[in-house]
């Protein structure tokens, strides 16, 4: 394959919320370009972009992947992302690279929820957008209600390029409101040009006006054009549309029925003519923050922006190059770790299929297998100064234990699940030392369910999930004297150890151990087996659960100058520590946090209601910094009424509300939970 030039490359990420299209979209773009001799479908599980087994099992899109094609000289790398709100990683990874978004809307449900993150998220990331209406075909869908919608919650920028061409009543094709052109539709998606039917014209003519409106505005001499009356002509407009969309002057609307092939020509034609190439934004982010002009022609310098473990191919690092041409057989330097890494062989991936090149331009899109030292948001270069921005992934937080159904499979969790975490950026894994369970975090129920299925496919191992266990702690609320004796005869040399220990809350978190023994009735030598016998005994307390803050100040006791050993004396402070458990009152202490949660003003009420119900308490609210229209709820709440609230939130908010959660210290438990704890860890 001859090296594609940066000036005609385009890399465009497809948005939207989850069933809206966006996959039908990639396919019908691939078959009409003649990438593909057939058109799939996500029912039949044939498209090129989910090939994934579990995609193709659940009928939606878990991974974003890519589908290259050529449209009349130029190269669309096409990035088909996930609607579902557990695979926000992936959107975010398609987002690093692309140059400009596509947001898919379903002409029957209008905006949805997904609609609204998929705009945040591209704006958030500083891409140019456009909007692509689908299934204008259908005769529930509304199209003027949803341009109507989309101009009200997106902006005057939003305006149209291409409406529905109605005949009889019936959507029979599109206008192209740029040169007043009506296209016919047949069934492989190529067009007629026809004149614009009478019933169509009015609506014609008041979008094109919208449409004309937003080109003036993007210059001044056809600012004048339009206000004197003059024709703006077809090419002015269509490079007045192409440095709008770059600007975000101008975010064009799109219709079309993806399945019937409808308007994705005219989609393909206006991406190679008015989409941004990779230096139309100049520069490149740094991760300290600073700008890097891109230089085409400059070093070769590329960043990794997803990983995937296959367990046929292995380690699979996809790249972007950023700048100069990378070619096979390349050393670069890891800036991340220093390694220096060989790219053997280049592909270009068309969802699982892989295509072998020499060497890809600056801002085209790549595959490299086996680089081990290499992982997601690395980047490789010859300078070694040079590291571009990463990622920012979710923090996962919800939690599940993982038990494997087959003994002796616990070795085999955490190697496989490393695999998977390189891989997933919003996986994590701890194994908790406390509870001694092996804890996967993610975004959600549909995530973790996932991770399952592919650890039982990729590595044969199958597991199921259970509730994780708080961390819970104990202290004593009374200051006591106590003794222990311990006394044993059994013929020869015996034990004794005797200890008197006043014990009281402690301040530091652990055991504060004194000693003020008078006389010598404890011999300094056993002083250090008394606070091991005590460290030992805290393990457990009363409930069961570690003791803490705990002072123990050993004043008094006695030995035999035959029978008694370090074991005599560590005993005896463990009776003595087991005497303090009945006498000093103790309670349970639970983990508790700072909890941030940002919501739509309009559901603030909702979430502060759900949190009494938590135990949580709400320290204040503050308007979103970045998010207009959104509140920041500032509380605190304890740990273990937040193990569902991932899901809870998503549920209160539509998806709209996020969270964030850190557990700040320890809070004693109302006793009537406590009575329950104990019962349930009995």
């Amino acid at each position: 394959m001859a090296k594609i030039e940066t000036k005609n490359i385009r890399n465009v990420a497809l948005l939207g919320h989850g069933g809206c299209g966006k996959t039908t979209l990639a396919e019908a773009m691939l078959y009409i370009a003649g990438e593909t001799d057939r058109l799939g479908s996500v029912a039949a599980g044939n498209t090129v972009s989910d090939y994934d087994p579990e995609e193709i099992a659940r009928k939606f899109s878990i991974s974003a992947s890519m589908a290259p094609l050529m449209w009349k000289d130029v190269k669309i790398n096409v990035i088909d992302t996930p609607g579902y709100l557990d695979f926000q990683g992936e959107v975010l990874q398609a987002l690093r690279v692309a140059d400009s978004a596509v947001i898919v809307v379903d002409g029957k449900a209008g905006i949805e929820v997904g609609t609204e993150l998929a705009w945040d998220a591209a704006a958030e990331a500083g891409l140019p957008r456009a909007f692509f209406i689908n299934k204008f075909d259908d005769n529930e869908a509304r199209f003027g209600r949803v341009l109507d919608a989309l101009h009200d919650t997106f902006g005057k920028n939003v305006c149209p390029l291409t409406i529905p061409m109605v005949r009889s009543g019936e959507v029979v094709g599109a206008i192209d409101l740029i040169d007043r052109s009506a296209h016919v539709f047949d069934t492989n998606g190529r067009h007629s040009v026809e004149l614009i039917p009478e019933e169509s014209r009015e609506a014609a003519e008041k979008y094109r006006d919208m449409l004309m409106e937003a080109v003036a505005s993007t210059d001044e001499d056809l600012m004048m054009k339009y206000f004197e009356g003059e024709e703006i002509t077809p090419m002015e407009a269509i490079n007045a549309v192409h440095e709008g969309i770059i600007h975000g002057e101008i975010v064009p609307v799109f219709c079309g029925a993806a399945t019937k092939l409808w308007g994705v020509w005219t989609l393909l034609d206006r991406i190679t003519e008015s989409f941004p190439r990779h230096t139309a934004k100049k520069t490149e982010t740094l991760a300290d923050g600073s700008k890097l002009d891109i230089v085409p022609e400059g070093e070769p310098a590329l960043f990794v922006f997803k990983t995937v473990a296959d367990p046929f191919v292995g380690k699979m690092s996809f790249f972007k190059v950023m700048s100069g041409t990378v070619k096979r057989d390349l050393n670069m330097r890891n800036n991340t770790t220093g390694d220096t890494e060989k790219l053997a062989h280049i592909y270009v991936m068309k969802g699982k299929k892989q295509t072998e090149v020499d060497e890809l331009a600056c801002g085209d899109i790549g595959m490299v297998a086996k680089l081990s030292a290499t992982n997601t948001n690395d980047t490789l270069t010859w300078n070694k100064e040079l590291r571009y921005r990463g990622i920012t992934f979710p923090t996962p937080y919800l939690a599940k234990a993982m038990v494997p159904v087959s003994k002796g499979d616990e070795g085999k969790i955490s190697q496989s699940i490393a695999k998977m975490v390189e891989e997933d950026y919003t996986l994590r894994f701890e194994n908790d030392a406390e509870t001694k369970q092996l804890l996967i975090y993610g975004l959600g129920e549909m995530h973790l369910a996932v991770l399952a299925a592919r650890l039982k496919s990729r590595f044969g191992l199958n597991i199921q999930y259970g509730v994780p266990r708080i961390a819970y702690r104990e202290k004593i609320t009374k200051s006591v004297d106590v003794e222990g004796k311990h006394k044993k005869q059994n013929g020869g040399s015996g034990q004794y150890g005797h200890v008197k220990i006043r014990f009281s809350p402690g301040e530091d978190e652990g055991l504060t151990f004194t000693v003020s023994v008078v006389g010598g009735t404890v011999p300094k030598n056993f002083y250090p087996a008394v606070e091991k016998g005590l460290q030992e005994a805290m393990e457990k307390g009363a409930a069961g659960f570690p003791m803490t803050h705990l002072a123990a100040d050993l004043y008094d006791g006695s030995y035999h100058a035959v029978d008694s050993d370090e074991i005599s004396f560590k005993t005896a402070a463990s009776l003595a520590y087991k005497k303090c458990l009945e006498l000093a009152a103790p309670v349970i202490l639970e983990p508790v946090g700072d909890l941030l949660i940002t919501v739509p003003e309009s559901l603030v009420g909702d979430v502060m209601g759900d949190l009494n119900k938590r135990r949580g308490s709400v320290m204040g609210m503050e308007p979103a910094e970045h998010h207009k229209g959104y509140t920041v709820v500032q509380a605190v709440a304890p740990k273990a009424e937040l193990l569902d609230y991932p899901t809870v939130l998503r549920a209160m908010t539509q998806g709209r509300g996020s969270f964030s959660f850190r557990v700040t210290g320890y809070d004693v438990v109302p006793a009537n939970i406590a009575a329950k704890i104990k019962e349930e860890y009995k």
